[in-house]
């Protein structure tokens, strides 16, 4: 048997065009029967692997948050080892981003597509709360005078660009951000960076 006749096991399959169609379309325009077409896999095969959409939905919000979270980490230590430079380093890579022609954010599009209280909602809030955690902890390490309230700027800095890339699909959006994260982390972080 050759190694080109291997497949990878169906839930990764569905699992990737799960994170593909969702990003792309939405989640609510993406059906089960496309699922299903797309991954090349059977129905019983998707319910098997994933009892309900809502599974898939889940899996595809864990799988984008540890792979934003390991790209926010990715640009914070390409920033260099000064925790200040890390948080601005985080802007460098969303503009980058924008450049390449991204799509918005995961999280809040999918927010926008459910009601709190749903698993995508509860799912969402888990993963902004988890990286505003990590940021404020950076800031802190950076000497801002109010490590929570500088998270929460610059993790609505973040929030608004990508939303606003989604939207206009605009580099012109994170180079703004860039500025005013500079702007934000001269302000409160103490001494020279």
């Amino acid at each position: 048997m050759s190694t080109t006749s291997i497949r990878r096991p169906a839930r990764e399959r569905i699992l990737d065009t799960a994170c593909e169609l969702f990003y792309t379309h939405g989640i609510h325009a993406v059906g089960v029967d496309r699922l299903i077409a797309e991954s090349g896999v059977a129905k019983a095969t998707l319910y098997k692997q994933f009892p309900s959409k809502d599974d898939v939905v889940a899996a595809y919000l864990r799988r984008m948050d540890d792979s934003w979270r390991r790209q926010l980490r990715s640009a914070a230590l390409a920033a260099g080892e000064d925790p200040r430079e890390q948080l601005f380093g985080l802007f460098v890579a969303l503009e980058q981003a924008a450049r390449a022609g991204t799509l918005g954010c995961a999280f809040i599009n999918a927010v926008a597509e459910y009601d709190p209280g749903s698993t995508a909602h509860t799912i969402t809030a888990e993963h902004k709360a988890n990286v505003r955690d990590w940021v404020r902890g950076l800031a802190a390490a950076a000497g801002a005078t109010d490590p929570g309230m500088l998270a929460f700027q610059l993790t609505l800095l973040i929030d608004g660009t990508l939303a606003a890339t989604r939207v206009e699909r605009a580099a012109e959006a994170a180079e703004a951000a860039k500025q005013a994260a500079r702007t934000l982390l001269d302000s409160a972080c103490a001494g020279p960076a």
